[in-house]
């Protein structure tokens, strides 16, 4: 694989990234489904994830920058399974809407797999590390708008991981932002 065609796949793997935070922002203001703590952490994993791709991009691709994306990952994946095993069982409810017959954290985890494959395929180039120059001196529209909209969405998920739980533990259940009821609900 040439490492032009590495990078283009790790720009397409944090637009992917980029794609998911939008969506998670998206259902939590366009439908007001504030984020439980799982889903934060969720959050956290994929901008973990991201921020290895976004190194890949930025410096060249290295081994370590992968290990990055699978640690990130990795824990998201676990995380994601956390919440699916709290609510596999008949009576016990769901957190948030489903989409296409899967709730958000089931397609989290569904994301984070794909993430650690696509990470350990790429890991099997080995010619993609041999580029002496970081990728930053030549980068393009693709993978710079792919890292500016990545840093607005951290930014993002920073400020409404405050609003939601304040500087203190997120509540179980959100129902309302921690600024403005001036209590966790």
């Amino acid at each position: 694989m040439p490492s032009d065609l590495s990078r283009l796949l790790n720009a397409l793997g944090l637009i992917a990234v980029d794609t998911v935070l939008v969506l998670a922002f998206v259902d939590q203001f366009w439908f007001r489904d504030l984020p439980c703590p799982l889903c934060i952490l969720q959050r956290a994993g994929f901008i973990a994830a991201g921020f290895g791709l976004a190194l890949n991009l930025f410096f060249g691709p290295r081994p370590s920058h992968y290990g990055v994306v699978v640690l990130g990952a990795t824990l998201g994946a676990a995380i994601s399974m956390r919440q699916i095993l709290l609510h596999v069982v008949p009576g016990t409810g769901a957190y948030g809407n489903a989409i296409f017959g899967l709730h958000l954290y089931t397609w989290a985890f569904i994301a984070f797999a794909l993430m650690i494959i696509g990470s350990a395929v790429l890991l099997l180039n080995d010619r993609q590390f041999g580029r002496p120059e970081p990728w930053s001196q030549r980068l393009s529209v693709l993978p710079l708008t792919a890292f500016a909209v990545f840093a607005v969405v951290v930014v993002g998920n920073v400020i409404s991981t405050l609003l939601v739980c304040g500087m203190g533990f997120c509540p179980d259940n959100p129902t309302e932002y921690f600024l403005f009821s001036g209590t966790p609900t």
